[in-house]
C-alpha cells in the first residue's frame, strides 16, 4: 500500500495541516461527547476488530516479512508481530476502557472560602494528542482508545515497518466509532511513511496539545530534542531488581527470572540485578543456572562472577560499566553483588532510569525505605518489574510511561491525558 493510494499527496505540510485542523475540530466535538457515546464507540470497536482478526493477522504478516528481509533483530520482529491472542487482547483493551470510569467532568477538592464561594477542580481533556510510535501495532487501538474516553481527538504516526498492520487496525477503530456517532477524525493516523510528517508534527504547537512517543531511545531523544510541543516520555528503561539479605529465597528466584525472561524486549524488563552479599552465596547459584538454562548472557561484577564460577557455571563475562548504563532488550543481564541496601539504592541512583525498581525482602521498614528512598516513576516490593504497565494496573491500557516529573510519571492512562482547572460557584458574591 502506498502513499498515493491513501490520497496523500507530496505536499505533506498541507497534509499534515488538514489533519491538525481535522483533529482540533474533533477534539470539541469529543470533548462534550457523553460518556455512553464514548462507550458504544469503543465496544462497537472492539466487535469490528474481533471480526476482522484474519485480515489484520494478514496486513501484519506482510509487515513481519518485510522486517525479517530488511535484517530486523528478533526483539524488533517481536514487538511488531500480533497473533490471534494478542489481536483479540485488543479488543479486550477496548472493552476494559470502557468499563472504566470516565474521568471528563469529574469535580475534586471544592471547598467553601470564607467569602462564600466554593473553590475547587475539574478534570478536562488536553485536547489533540500526537502519537508518534514505532514498531507495535497494538498502540494504534490503545492510543485511540484511551484519548477518546479521555475526550481528546489524536492524531497517530505509526512506524513505516507497522504500516499494513495500522491501517487494519485504525479501519476497524473507525468503523465502530462511525456507528456511535463519534467522529471518524477523532483518531487520524498518518497516511504517509514520509518522514517529514514527524516533523510537522513536532512543529504543530497550538494544533497538537501533547506529543507522545513510544519507540527505541534515537526516536524519543530526537522527539525530545526536537518538539515546540510538550512531550510526555521516557529514553530508557533500565530496570533493577534488588534481593534483600532478609528476602524470602524462593520468592528471590521467581522474580528474577520472571523480571528478566517472561519477555525481553518490554521496557518494564530487569536489566541489571542486584544481591546483598549476605545472601548471594545461596541466591545466584540458583538464578544464574535459570538464566544459563534460557540462553541468558550474565555480565557480572567480580564477586557475582566469582560465586557463579565456583557454582560451575561456564561463559560468564566481566561486567563493565557502560554495562550497568545498558538497556539491552534481549537475553543479557548485568549482575552485580551489593553490601547493603544502602549500596544498592546508591547503585539504582547512579545507573537506573527512573522507569521501574524492584526490591525482595522480608523486612518491613526496609521496604518502606525503598518505596520512599528510590526516585523512579515505579517503586516495587515483592513482585516483577514486569507488572509495571498500565493494563496491570488498572488504567485499561497505557498510551506510554512517563519518566519524567510534570504532569504524568509512571503509565500514562485516562487520567494522565487529562488536565484539571479551577471552578468556582458562587451565589452573587463579590470581592471587597
Amino acid at each position: 500500500m502506498n502513499d498515493l493510494a491513501l490520497g496523500v499527496t507530496n505536499d505533506i505540510p498541507a497534509y499534515m495541516r488538514g489533519v491538525g485542523a481535522a483533529a482540533q475540530e474533533a477534539a470539541r466535538a469529543i470533548s462534550k461527547s457523553a460518556t455512553l457515546s464514548k462507550n458504544a464507540a469503543l465496544y462497537a470497536a472492539a466487535a469490528k476488530i474481533e471480526a476482522n482478526v484474519a485480515a489484520i493477522m494478514a496486513a501484519n504478516a506482510n509487515d513481519v516479512a518485510r522486517a525479517r528481509a530488511t535484517q530486523h533483530d528478533t526483539a524488533f520482529v517481536d514487538r511488531l508481530a500480533l497473533t490471534e491472542k494478542s489481536i483479540l487482547a485488543m479488543a479486550t483493551g477496548l472493552r476494559e476502557i470502557a468499563s472504566l470510569a470516565d474521568p471528563v467532568g469529574e469535580i475534586s477538592d471544592l471547598k467553601f472560602r470564607p467569602s462564600g464561594i466554593q473553590v475547587g477542580k475539574m478534570r478536562v481533556p488536553l485536547g489533540v494528542i500526537g502519537m508518534i510510535y514505532e514498531s507495535r501495532p497494538n498502540v494504534t487501538a490503545d492510543a485511540a482508545a484511551l484519548c477518546l474516553k479521555s475526550g481528546n481527538a489524536c492524531i497517530l504516526r505509526g512506524g513505516s515497518e507497522a504500516f499494513e498492520s495500522n491501517q487494519a487496525i485504525h479501519a476497524c477503530l473507525i468503523a465502530g466509532f462511525r456507528t456511535a456517532g463519534i467522529p471518524e477524525t477523532s483518531v487520524q493516523l498518518v497516511a504517509t511513511t514520509d518522514r517529514a510528517a514527524v516533523g510537522e508534527m513536532l512543529r504543530m504547537k497550538g494544533v497538537i496539545d501533547v506529543i507522545i512517543p513510544r519507540g527505541g531511545k534515537s526516536l524519543t531523544a530526537r522527539i525530545a530534542e526536537e518538539s515546540r510541543v510538550p512531550v510526555i516520555k521516557h529514553l530508557d528503561g533500565i530496570c533493577h531488581v534488588y534481593i534483600d539479605d532478609k528476602a524470602d529465597l524462593d520468592k528471590a528466584v521467581r522474580i528474577a527470572d520472571n523480571a528478566k525472561t517472561q519477555r525481553y524486549a518490554p521496557c518494564n524488563t530487569m536489566e541489571t540485578l542486584l544481591v546483598a552479599g549476605a545472601i548471594a552465596e545461596k541466591a545466584l547459584p540458583l538464578i544464574g543456572r535459570i538464566y544459563a538454562g534460557k540462553g541468558v548472557e550474565m555480565r557480572c561484577c567480580p564477586n557475582s562472577r566469582g560465586i557463579l564460577e565456583a557454582a560451575g557455571l561456564t561463559g560468564i563475562k566481566a561486567a563493565t560499566d557502560a554495562d550497568f548504563h545498558t538497556e539491552y532488550l534481549a537475553p543479557i543481564v548485568s549482575i552485580a553483588v551489593v553490601t547493603d541496601m544502602d549500596a544498592a539504592i546508591a547503585h539504582i541512583a547512579k545507573y537506573g532510569s527512573q522507569h521501574t525498581d524492584a526490591i525482595v525482602t522480608e523486612d518491613y521498614s526496609r521496604a518502606m525505605r525503598f518505596l520512599r528512598e528510590v526516585d523512579s516513576s515505579s517503586v516495587v516490593v515483592n513482585a516483577s518489574t514486569r507488572f509495571a504497565d498500565g493494563f496491570e494496573y488498572g488504567l485499561g491500557a497505557e498510551i506510554g510511561i512517563s519518566t519524567d516529573k510534570l504532569h504524568a510519571r509512571g503509565p500514562v492512562g485516562l487520567e494522565g491525558l487529562t488536565s484539571q482547572k479551577w471552578i468556582v460557584l458562587g451565589n452573587g458574591q463579590i470581592r471587597e
